[in-house]
């Protein structure tokens, strides 16, 4: 009894191993679309961006209400959108509107991507490092905001999203 089941579970192995190396020799040759993504793989640096985003909000809106508060700006000065926020209020507000530039064309691509069903493995792992350059942008922006550090972050965002709409195009037109 001890023996068939040894047996049977060598044989489920097997049949596991190879169905493993099958999808792998799929992805690598580009047969059946590749592994299929799961949509939590796919929208999970999705996700995190927009974390990123509400934070920054939350940060901004506390920022700028204790500078009202502290009297530091009247809201007459400020409310037809004047550029009149104490320093750091702007430096947070100005890195929360960055994250609808560039972030946009990274969504509409996961958009577009995902139920056309050309997302990837390569799509998903340039997304993980789009975000990646994206906190950094808004890091260096919300602390030191040394310019060229953070124009260096925000081109290597800009490039990882252009390669990804580059390999989206390429992949839905050839």
């Amino acid at each position: 009894m001890v023996q068939r089941r040894q047996q049977a579970f060598i044989v489920r192995g097997e049949d596991l191993a190879y169905g493993a190396a099958a999808r792998l020799k799929a992805w690598l040759t580009g047969e059946n679309g590749g592994i299929p993504m799961m949509v939590q793989m796919i929208l999970l640096p999705v996700f995190v961006q927009v974390g990123l985003t509400f934070f920054l909000l939350f940060a901004m809106a506390t920022t700028r209400g204790r500078a009202l508060a502290a009297g530091e700006v009247k809201p007459k000065d400020i409310s037809l959108r004047q550029p009149n926020w104490p320093t750091r209020a702007a430096q947070i507000g100005n890195c929360f509107a960055n994250q609808f530039e560039i972030p946009v064309l990274f969504y509409v691509l996961i958009a577009l991507a995902m139920p056309l069903r050309h997302a990837d493995l390569i799509i998903v792992m340039l997304s993980w490092v789009f975000v990646v350059t994206r906190f950094a942008h808004a890091g260096i922006f919300v602390t030191s905001n040394e310019l060229r550090a953070r124009s260096l972050a925000w081109f290597a965002g800009a490039l990882v999203v252009l390669a990804m709409w580059i390999y989206f195009a390429l992949k839905i037109l050839l």
